[in-house]
């Protein structure tokens, strides 16, 4: 055999297992060093970005009141002015509708311009056949509530259509002076109502003004009962007296007058004077004392309008004021009272009122 082919390389015999090349002689392991992981600089504070950020969010707010400004614009105009909006509670024709006229909360002047408002829109829609006034109130001052009374009656006189009261929740004193101006009045059962008569509302500061605080008042008059009575003394009977008769007892024999008026027919003035005593009913005893007619729910009421009306079906609406965003900006914010003169002035002036007690 030749010397050189024993330099070369041999294949392997039957049986020999060839060398596996990706085997490697044991020996520690190769340690492969990481990838240098690349670190972003550190951003610095820019007041011109953080300044910028706070402009284009006051952008997109500005936006966003422009917006509803105008939204609200555009639903007053489409309302004509009026600034309230037809809502559908009970379905049906478009051509013969009921309207239902909310009287809500403290009766004041703000709520009796509500409450003329909303007749506008009824007279000004020909195609309402009566109305509902819905009342849930405890009263309020004598002048609104019979603001209130007039609008009803001016309007059942002017259209010569029906109206119907339908009582909730507190429906006395000035709530029922109101509800009088109806041809029928309908009461829910768990209604409160009555309290015919008048109270008068009159603090007296004097034992907080001078001895808790040291302030001694002065008041120079032309006039022995000017200042009758006053919120700086004790009353004497004589300055009692003279309110009795110059205030309580008008403004009690006008209510009387209207209820005998209202409710002509069902009761008798010698009734209207027995129960002018400032009591209140619950719905059951009123319907016994017949100063309502009817116990039942707005269903009860729509039909009593629908039977006086003449007709057999209708569509039920009530005027609501739409979302405004100066009403929501012009909004008072708290009860944080504000102790100034006009405050001191409504605090000292007597006020007579028809409002149930309690509240």
């Amino acid at each position: 055999m030749d010397p050189e082919q024993n330099d070369q390389p041999q294949p392997p015999s039957f049986g020999e297992q060839r060398p596996n090349p990706e085997q490697r002689p044991a020996g520690p392991p190769t340690v492969i060093p990481p990838y240098p992981v690349s670190q972003a600089p550190p951003r610095r504070f820019s007041v011109w970005r953080v300044l910028w950020r706070v402009l284009f969010g006051l952008s997109v707010l500005a936006n966003i009141g422009l917006l509803l400004l105008l939204v609200s614009a555009i639903m007053m105009i489409a309302m004509g002015g009026g600034g309230l909006y037809k809502t559908v509670i009970r379905e049906g024709p478009r051509d013969s509708r009921i309207a239902v006229i909310s009287v809500s909360g403290l009766i004041d002047g703000g709520e009796a311009e509500e409450v003329y408002r909303q007749m506008e829109a009824a007279r000004q829609d020909r195609a309402v056949k009566g109305i509902i006034v819905r009342v849930d109130s405890p009263g309020g001052t004598i002048s609104a509530s019979d603001r209130i009374y007039k609008e009803i009656m001016d309007y059942r006189k002017e259209r010569g259509l029906p109206a119907v009261a339908f009582l909730q929740g507190t429906a006395a004193s000035g709530g029922y002076y109101a509800s009088v101006a109806c041809e029928k009045i309908v009461a829910e059962p768990t209604t409160i109502t009555g309290s015919i008569g008048v109270v008068m509302v009159h603090f007296v500061f004097q034992n907080l003004l001078e001895n808790k605080l040291g302030i001694q008042p002065v008041f120079l008059t032309m006039g022995a009962k000017k200042d009758w009575p006053s919120s700086f003394r004790t009353p004497t009977q004589e300055e009692l007296a003279y309110v009795h008769d110059r205030l309580l007892e008008p403004s009690y024999k006008r209510f009387v007058d209207v209820v005998k008026e209202g409710r002509q027919g069902v009761l008798s003035p010698s009734e209207v004077e027995k129960l002018a005593d400032g009591s209140i009913y619950i719905a059951d005893q009123a319907l016994q004392a017949k100063l309502i007619d009817k116990v039942g729910y707005l269903e009860e009421a729509i039909a009593t309008v629908k039977a006086l009306a003449g007709i057999e079906d209708a569509q039920v609406i009530e005027y609501r004021r739409p979302f405004s965003l100066f009403g929501l900006l012009t909004a008072k914010s708290g009860p944080i009272p504000k102790f100034d003169r006009k405050t001191l002035f409504e605090f000292g002036t007597p006020q007579v009122l028809y409002l149930w007690k309690a509240y």
